[in-house]
């Protein structure tokens, strides 16, 4: 099992490879940050099921971090990495990058005040058959080919696609890395976050890439 701090952002989901810059302003989000920048605990930002209660406004510092801190319930299954400092502002505020490598399952909430911390065990992916592998590439290929066409107006996606980055990229990566680069509905994408098998996440990919 891994603690990890939870950061809870509705409609937003992270995939492993990802860093996500992070605007921190609310007090108890600095502190929970600057707790993981200390000590080296990992950050989840988590997309939420749903708003239990709207925060307060102009609370205090105090007041913030005694406040409830369950205004969001997050999911389940989300993205956690370290959390790398870009820049303090003078009046406190915090920009960040994470570095999203992991993709885990909450099992139990921990600490609540003054920021959540939650027990989590890593979501791995299920063993690929031969025959799944075999479609894996083919899904990879053809995910590869409708992007391209996708992209033909758009000259800064489309050349880093025919880069040897991307060209040469293995099934196994892809099938996250692919879904960094392409902007999908939240939900769309928590369900594919949640999903274990590689192949049922190609395919649920390009049959979106063949809707449009």
């Amino acid at each position: 099992m891994t603690e990890l701090a939870l950061f809870p952002i509705p409609n937003c989901v992270l995939f492993p490879g990802m860093v996500f810059p992070l605007h921190v302003f609310e007090p108890r989000y600095r502190t929970m940050i600057q707790h993981c920048l200390d000590t080296g605990m990992e950050v989840a930002v988590c997309h939420v099921e749903k708003v239990l209660h709207e925060g307060e406004h102009h609370q205090d510092l105090e007041d913030a971090l005694q406040s409830n801190q369950d205004t969001y319930k997050p999911k389940s299954v989300f993205t956690a990495g370290r959390c790398e400092l870009f820049q303090t502002l003078d009046d406190g505020r915090l920009l960040v990058n994470i570095h999203t490598t992991q993709r885990y399952q909450l099992t139990d909430i921990v600490q609540t005040l003054p920021f959540n911390i939650a027990q989590c065990a890593p979501l791995e992916d299920l063993l690929l058959t031969d025959t799944e592998q075999t479609l894996l590439l083919e899904y990879q290929d053809k995910i590869m080919h409708r992007l391209l066409a996708l992209s033909a107006h758009e000259p800064e996606v489309h050349d880093a696609l025919k880069s040897d980055h991307w060209q040469n990229m293995s099934a196994t990566e892809f099938c996250w890395q692919v879904f960094c680069l392409i902007g999908l509905e939240p939900d769309v994408q928590q369900d594919i976050l949640e999903d274990r098998q590689p192949v049922s996440r190609l395919k649920k990919l390009l049959d979106i890439l063949n809707q449009n």
